[in-house]
């Protein structure tokens, strides 16, 4: 039944398929001016910038692809290390014909692939909203005391994720429970992005991510630390009750960045982005204020 399933449907959204490095990317696409380009994590895809495209603020062009293999986007040539994912990215401006500087979005694992994009091609962005996402600095130690998170879900979905997307209520539960006090999901939205990792394709590319990280990418950070600096004005906003983030990955004071912020939510969970779409909207206009 998922690989059937139509996108949900948002209000007024232009929506498109764009090839790009051999992905055919599922773009939804609201508003006019400056291009923001709103990248989506695991489990979910473009629907949780539902908000800002039913609604884009006023000069803004809001771009929501669906990452490789995620939502209604084609997969990915490659196994999902994000430094490829990042060129998939990069090459989707390209395509989609980018020439300015673009305003960036990123939660969960997008915000991690737009810390590689600001990172290998910062001339092309003015300004960086990362939500609820470890910056690539964290301090070994700092890694070390919150590693337990990672191993409560990472190993599994990198081993047996495809039948446990695909068989099992685990997103449901996973997603319904993260959202905190009175910003919980409904169930029509839970199952809006639970149903599309039923899809063999979805599920595959979100195993992958979780494997090539803790198999590859891991073991080469850790023997290869970021050094590079981020030149691009970065805004962190972190739900501080993340079960799964911990925020102290995120601090401003190990950022290699030349103008660094962190703002934490109390009582708001790992999905800022649904939970609090009025906040990541607000900061969004003052980012795109500040870098005009």
């Amino acid at each position: 039944m998922a690989a059937d399933q139509d996108p949900p449907v948002v209000p007024g959204v232009r929506r498109s398929f764009v090839e790009a490095r051999g992905v055919r990317f599922h773009v939804t696409e609201a508003g006019e001016g400056v291009p923001v380009l709103a990248l989506h994590g695991w489990p979910q895809h473009h629907y949780t910038y539902r908000d800002l495209l039913a609604d884009a603020p006023a000069g803004m062009r809001i771009i929501a692809p669906d990452l490789p293999g995620y939502g209604w986007s084609g997969a990915a040539p490659h196994r999902w290390a994000k430094d490829d994912v990042a060129s998939d990215l990069l090459a989707l401006m390209d395509a989609l014909g980018l020439d300015e500087k673009v305003l960036l979005v990123g939660h969960d694992w997008g915000g991690w692939v737009g810390f590689r994009m600001i990172l290998r091609e910062p001339e092309r962005f003015r300004g960086y909203l990362v939500c609820n996402m470890a910056h690539p600095w964290s301090p070994p130690g700092v890694v070390a005391r919150q590693a337990w998170r990672m191993l409560a879900y990472q190993p599994l979905m990198a081993s047996v994720g495809v039948p446990l997307q695909q068989r099992t209520r685990f997103l449901e539960w996973l997603i319904g429970a993260a959202a905190k006090g009175e910003n919980r999901f409904d169930r029509e939205t839970i199952e809006i992005f639970a149903e599309r990792f039923r899809d063999p394709v979805v599920a595959r590319s979100a195993r992958d991510t979780y494997r090539t990280f803790l198999l590859k990418e891991v073991p080469a950070a850790v023997r290869n630390p970021e050094h590079r600096r981020a030149t691009v004005p970065v805004r962190a906003l972190f739900g501080k009750d993340d079960a799964a983030v911990h925020y102290s990955l995120a601090a401003a004071e190990t950022a290699r960045a030349d103008d660094y912020t962190l703002e934490m939510v109390e009582g708001c969970g790992h999905f800022i982005v649904d939970e609090r779409p009025e906040l990541v909207r607000a900061r969004l206009i003052e980012l795109a204020g500040e870098t005009a």
